[in-house]
Protein backbone atom coordinates (compact mmCIF):
# COMPACT_ATOMS: atom_id res chain seq x y z
CA UNK A 1 0.00 0.00 0.00
CA UNK A 2 1.50 3.42 -1.04
CA UNK A 3 2.35 5.97 1.84
CA UNK A 4 0.16 9.22 1.76
CA UNK A 5 2.20 11.64 2.44
CA UNK A 6 0.46 15.33 3.75
CA UNK A 7 1.21 18.93 4.12
CA UNK A 8 3.06 20.06 7.15
CA UNK A 9 4.46 23.40 7.81
CA UNK A 10 6.91 24.10 11.12
CA UNK A 11 9.83 23.32 12.77
CA UNK A 12 10.21 20.05 15.16
CA UNK A 13 13.04 19.91 17.33
CA UNK A 14 14.67 16.46 17.20
CA UNK A 15 16.84 14.75 19.84
CA UNK A 16 19.51 13.12 17.20
CA UNK A 17 20.38 9.96 18.89
CA UNK A 18 23.94 8.21 18.08
CA UNK A 19 24.70 6.28 14.89
CA UNK A 20 22.26 7.71 12.97
CA UNK A 21 23.23 10.08 10.36
CA UNK A 22 21.47 13.73 10.04
CA UNK A 23 19.67 12.81 6.59
CA UNK A 24 18.80 9.42 7.84
CA UNK A 25 17.10 10.81 10.83
CA UNK A 26 15.72 13.39 8.59
CA UNK A 27 13.94 10.07 6.46
CA UNK A 28 12.93 8.59 9.53
CA UNK A 29 10.94 11.88 11.14
CA UNK A 30 9.48 12.50 7.58
CA UNK A 31 7.99 9.00 7.34
CA UNK A 32 6.93 9.33 10.67
CA UNK A 33 5.23 12.47 10.56
CA UNK A 34 4.02 11.57 6.64
CA UNK A 35 5.60 15.41 5.39
CA UNK A 36 5.41 16.13 2.19
CA UNK A 37 8.54 18.19 2.36
CA UNK A 38 11.12 18.38 5.16
CA UNK A 39 14.74 19.58 5.64
CA UNK A 40 16.91 19.75 8.29
CA UNK A 41 19.68 23.13 9.48
CA UNK A 42 22.69 22.08 10.28
CA UNK A 43 24.56 18.54 9.90
CA UNK A 44 25.37 16.74 12.84
CA UNK A 45 28.01 13.41 12.42
CA UNK A 46 26.75 9.62 13.42
CA UNK A 47 29.02 9.81 16.35
CA UNK A 48 26.80 13.46 17.74
CA UNK A 49 23.72 13.97 19.17
CA UNK A 50 21.94 15.80 20.01
CA UNK A 51 19.49 19.10 18.77
CA UNK A 52 18.46 18.57 14.96
CA UNK A 53 16.12 20.95 13.73
CA UNK A 54 13.67 19.70 11.35
CA UNK A 55 11.40 22.15 9.16
CA UNK A 56 8.49 20.72 7.31
CA UNK A 57 6.93 22.33 4.56
CA UNK A 58 7.12 26.12 4.17
CA UNK A 59 9.74 26.20 7.26
CA UNK A 60 12.42 25.03 4.22
CA UNK A 61 11.68 28.53 3.27
CA UNK A 62 12.89 30.13 6.48
CA UNK A 63 15.48 28.00 7.68
CA UNK A 64 18.80 29.92 6.78
CA UNK A 65 18.85 31.54 9.51
CA UNK A 66 19.32 28.65 11.29
CA UNK A 67 22.13 27.75 9.12
CA UNK A 68 23.95 30.83 10.16
CA UNK A 69 23.44 30.84 13.68
CA UNK A 70 25.42 30.41 16.78
CA UNK A 71 26.16 26.44 18.26
CA UNK A 72 26.50 25.36 21.33
CA UNK A 73 28.20 21.68 21.95
CA UNK A 74 29.24 20.10 25.18
CA UNK A 75 32.31 17.57 24.49
CA UNK A 76 34.64 15.09 25.43
CA UNK A 77 38.12 15.05 24.92
CA UNK A 78 40.67 12.13 25.69
CA UNK A 79 43.69 13.81 26.13
CA UNK A 80 46.95 11.75 24.99
CA UNK A 81 46.29 10.37 21.64
CA UNK A 82 45.40 11.79 18.45
CA UNK A 83 43.39 9.66 15.97
CA UNK A 84 43.33 9.46 12.10
CA UNK A 85 40.10 11.36 11.64
CA UNK A 86 40.24 13.58 15.44
CA UNK A 87 37.50 12.00 17.08
CA UNK A 88 37.16 8.27 17.76
CA UNK A 89 35.73 6.93 14.50
CA UNK A 90 39.80 7.16 13.48
CA UNK A 91 42.55 5.01 14.10
CA UNK A 92 44.96 6.04 16.57
CA UNK A 93 48.12 7.49 15.25
CA UNK A 94 50.19 8.75 18.16
CA UNK A 95 50.46 8.33 21.81
CA UNK A 96 51.79 11.16 24.06
CA UNK A 97 52.14 11.46 27.94
CA UNK A 98 49.86 14.21 29.76
CA UNK A 99 51.75 16.00 32.30
CA UNK A 100 48.94 18.78 31.80
CA UNK A 101 47.96 19.91 35.45
CA UNK A 102 44.70 21.79 36.11
CA UNK A 103 46.40 25.59 35.79
CA UNK A 104 48.06 24.33 32.15
CA UNK A 105 44.78 23.29 31.29
CA UNK A 106 42.92 26.88 32.05
CA UNK A 107 45.33 28.65 30.28
CA UNK A 108 45.34 26.94 27.35
CA UNK A 109 41.63 27.14 27.35
CA UNK A 110 41.73 31.25 27.73
CA UNK A 111 44.12 31.15 24.34
CA UNK A 112 40.91 29.76 22.24
CA UNK A 113 38.68 32.09 23.33
CA UNK A 114 37.25 34.41 21.12
CA UNK A 115 38.36 34.49 17.62
CA UNK A 116 40.61 32.10 16.07
CA UNK A 117 41.83 30.50 13.65
CA UNK A 118 40.97 26.53 12.00
CA UNK A 119 42.02 24.09 9.14
CA UNK A 120 38.86 22.70 8.03
CA UNK A 121 39.63 19.01 8.72
CA UNK A 122 39.65 16.47 5.85
CA UNK A 123 36.88 13.78 7.40
CA UNK A 124 34.07 16.95 6.61
CA UNK A 125 31.64 17.66 4.44
CA UNK A 126 33.02 20.78 2.99
CA UNK A 127 33.44 21.15 -0.67
CA UNK A 128 35.77 21.12 -2.90
CA UNK A 129 34.99 21.04 -6.72
CA UNK A 130 31.40 19.89 -5.84
CA UNK A 131 32.90 16.75 -4.06
CA UNK A 132 32.93 16.75 0.02
CA UNK A 133 36.21 16.19 1.32
CA UNK A 134 35.41 13.28 3.03
CA UNK A 135 34.98 11.25 -0.46
CA UNK A 136 39.25 12.53 -1.55
CA UNK A 137 40.31 11.43 1.89
CA UNK A 138 38.82 7.98 1.59
CA UNK A 139 40.83 8.14 -1.78
CA UNK A 140 43.76 8.74 -0.07
CA UNK A 141 43.92 11.88 -1.48
CA UNK A 142 44.56 15.26 0.79
CA UNK A 143 43.39 18.87 -0.83
CA UNK A 144 44.72 21.63 -0.22
CA UNK A 145 42.34 23.61 2.39
CA UNK A 146 42.65 27.47 3.78
CA UNK A 147 42.52 28.70 7.12
CA UNK A 148 39.38 30.11 8.73
CA UNK A 149 38.61 32.43 11.14
CA UNK A 150 35.72 31.19 13.76
CA UNK A 151 34.42 32.57 16.92
CA UNK A 152 34.29 30.83 20.31
CA UNK A 153 32.10 32.94 22.02
CA UNK A 154 32.41 30.49 25.40
CA UNK A 155 34.85 27.60 26.29
CA UNK A 156 33.88 26.16 29.54
CA UNK A 157 35.39 23.34 31.78
CA UNK A 158 33.58 20.71 33.72
CA UNK A 159 35.53 18.43 34.10
CA UNK A 160 39.92 17.59 33.89
CA UNK A 161 40.31 14.07 35.11
CA UNK A 162 43.66 12.50 33.92
CA UNK A 163 43.20 11.99 30.19
CA UNK A 164 39.65 12.88 29.67
CA UNK A 165 38.14 16.61 29.21
CA UNK A 166 34.60 17.77 29.70
CA UNK A 167 33.68 21.19 28.45
CA UNK A 168 31.16 23.18 26.48
CA UNK A 169 31.61 25.24 23.39
CA UNK A 170 29.61 28.30 22.10
CA UNK A 171 30.66 28.53 18.74
CA UNK A 172 30.35 30.25 15.32
CA UNK A 173 29.10 28.83 12.13
CA UNK A 174 31.92 26.80 10.74
CA UNK A 175 33.57 26.00 13.93
CA UNK A 176 34.82 22.31 13.79
CA UNK A 177 35.09 20.39 17.50
CA UNK A 178 36.80 18.13 16.15
CA UNK A 179 39.53 20.68 15.24
CA UNK A 180 39.31 22.64 18.02
CA UNK A 181 39.84 19.12 20.55
CA UNK A 182 42.95 18.79 18.21
CA UNK A 183 44.14 22.20 18.27
CA UNK A 184 43.52 21.63 22.27
CA UNK A 185 45.41 19.08 22.96
CA UNK A 186 48.69 20.25 20.60
CA UNK A 187 48.51 23.27 22.30
CA UNK A 188 48.94 21.10 25.57
CA UNK A 189 51.68 19.36 24.34
CA UNK A 190 49.89 15.34 24.68
CA UNK A 191 47.20 15.26 21.44
CA UNK A 192 43.82 14.90 22.18
CA UNK A 193 40.59 13.55 20.31
CA UNK A 194 37.02 13.85 20.43
CA UNK A 195 34.66 10.79 22.00
CA UNK A 196 32.02 12.47 22.41
CA UNK A 197 29.59 15.60 21.09
CA UNK A 198 26.30 16.69 21.58
CA UNK A 199 24.93 19.56 20.76
CA UNK A 200 22.23 22.02 23.33
CA UNK A 201 21.09 24.59 21.43
CA UNK A 202 21.42 26.59 17.63
CA UNK A 203 20.43 29.97 17.88
CA UNK A 204 17.49 30.79 20.36
CA UNK A 205 16.35 26.88 20.21
CA UNK A 206 17.45 24.34 23.18
CA UNK A 207 17.74 20.73 23.63
CA UNK A 208 15.30 20.70 26.69
CA UNK A 209 12.82 21.16 24.09
CA UNK A 210 13.97 18.66 21.65
CA UNK A 211 12.02 15.34 21.53
CA UNK A 212 13.50 11.87 20.96
CA UNK A 213 12.81 8.80 18.11
CA UNK A 214 11.05 6.73 21.28
CA UNK A 215 9.49 9.63 22.65
CA UNK A 216 7.50 10.91 19.49
CA UNK A 217 6.83 7.29 17.79
CA UNK A 218 4.67 6.26 21.17
CA UNK A 219 2.67 9.27 20.24
CA UNK A 220 -0.71 9.50 18.55
CA UNK A 221 -0.58 11.65 15.40
CA UNK A 222 -2.49 14.84 17.04
CA UNK A 223 0.31 14.26 19.89
CA UNK A 224 3.47 14.44 17.32
CA UNK A 225 1.53 17.10 15.27
CA UNK A 226 1.52 19.24 18.56
CA UNK A 227 5.18 19.07 19.05
CA UNK A 228 5.52 21.13 15.80
CA UNK A 229 6.42 24.79 16.26
CA UNK A 230 4.89 27.49 13.50
CA UNK A 231 6.94 28.95 11.02
CA UNK A 232 7.56 31.94 13.52
CA UNK A 233 9.52 30.50 15.75
CA UNK A 234 12.16 30.41 13.24
CA UNK A 235 12.23 34.19 13.84
CA UNK A 236 11.53 35.33 17.15
CA UNK A 237 13.20 38.50 17.40
CA UNK A 238 12.33 39.66 13.76
CA UNK A 239 10.22 43.00 14.07
CA UNK A 240 6.19 42.58 12.94
CA UNK A 241 4.54 44.31 9.88
CA UNK A 242 1.04 44.14 9.51
CA UNK A 243 -0.51 44.80 6.05
CA UNK A 244 -3.71 45.07 4.69
CA UNK A 245 -5.50 42.99 2.00
CA UNK A 246 -4.30 45.16 -0.86
CA UNK A 247 -0.94 46.04 0.39
CA UNK A 248 -1.06 42.11 0.70
CA UNK A 249 -1.94 41.46 -2.65
CA UNK A 250 0.74 43.90 -4.25
CA UNK A 251 3.35 42.22 -2.51
CA UNK A 252 2.17 38.93 -3.28
CA UNK A 253 2.54 40.24 -6.96
CA UNK A 254 6.30 41.10 -6.20
CA UNK A 255 5.19 44.68 -6.12
CA UNK A 256 7.40 47.16 -3.43
CA UNK A 257 5.15 49.71 -0.89
CA UNK A 258 6.01 52.88 0.22
CA UNK A 259 4.94 52.72 3.62
CA UNK A 260 5.94 54.64 6.71
CA UNK A 261 6.13 51.82 9.50
CA UNK A 262 8.75 53.25 12.36
CA UNK A 263 10.50 50.47 12.10
CA UNK A 264 14.31 50.13 11.55
CA UNK A 265 15.42 48.80 8.40
CA UNK A 266 15.77 45.32 7.51
CA UNK A 267 13.92 41.89 7.68
CA UNK A 268 10.63 42.09 9.10
CA UNK A 269 7.62 39.25 9.62
CA UNK A 270 4.91 40.42 7.77
CA UNK A 271 1.19 39.43 8.25
CA UNK A 272 -1.71 39.79 6.18
CA UNK A 273 -5.57 39.27 7.61
CA UNK A 274 -4.91 35.61 7.64
CA UNK A 275 -1.90 36.01 9.75
CA UNK A 276 1.75 34.95 8.72
CA UNK A 277 2.48 35.34 4.74
CA UNK A 278 6.58 35.88 4.46
CA UNK A 279 9.40 38.01 5.14
CA UNK A 280 9.66 41.32 3.42
CA UNK A 281 12.99 43.74 3.25
CA UNK A 282 12.48 47.33 4.43
CA UNK A 283 14.84 50.14 3.66
CA UNK A 284 13.91 53.09 4.46
CA UNK A 285 10.11 53.89 3.45
CA UNK A 286 9.87 50.79 0.71
CA UNK A 287 8.79 46.92 1.50
CA UNK A 288 10.12 44.89 -0.73
CA UNK A 289 9.00 41.12 -0.52
CA UNK A 290 12.03 38.65 0.34
CA UNK A 291 10.14 34.74 1.02
CA UNK A 292 6.70 34.46 1.01
CA UNK A 293 4.17 32.00 1.84
CA UNK A 294 3.59 29.68 -1.29
CA UNK A 295 -0.19 29.89 -0.73
CA UNK A 296 -0.38 33.74 -0.65
CA UNK A 297 1.77 33.58 -4.22
CA UNK A 298 -0.74 31.04 -5.34
CA UNK A 299 -3.73 33.04 -4.28
CA UNK A 300 -2.13 36.46 -5.50
CA UNK A 301 -2.12 34.43 -9.04
CA UNK A 302 -5.64 33.16 -8.60
CA UNK A 303 -6.83 36.58 -8.37
CA UNK A 304 -4.64 37.85 -11.18
CA UNK A 305 -6.84 35.58 -13.47
CA UNK A 306 -10.35 36.33 -11.57
CA UNK A 307 -9.81 40.32 -12.34
CA UNK A 308 -8.52 39.64 -15.50
CA UNK A 309 -11.18 37.50 -16.83
CA UNK A 310 -14.03 38.12 -14.56
CA UNK A 311 -14.27 35.17 -12.88
CA UNK A 312 -16.55 35.40 -9.45
CA UNK A 313 -13.47 33.50 -6.53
Amino acid sequence: MARTFRQIDGVLLFDKPLELSSNAALQKIRRLFQAEKAGHTGTLDPLATGLLPICFGEATKFSTALLDADKTYRALLRLGQTTSTGDAEGEIIAEHPVGAGQADVGAVLARFRGEIQQLPPMHSALKHLGKPLYEYIRKGETIERALRNVVIYELVLHRFSGNEMDITVRCSKGTYIRTLAEDIGAALGCGAHLIGLRRTAIAHFDLHDAHGWQQLEAMTVAERDACVLPLEALMPDMPKLQLDAVQTQRLAQGQRLGLDTGLPGGRVRLHGPQGFIGVGLLQGRRLAPERLLSSVAKQAAMTDVAENFGVEQ
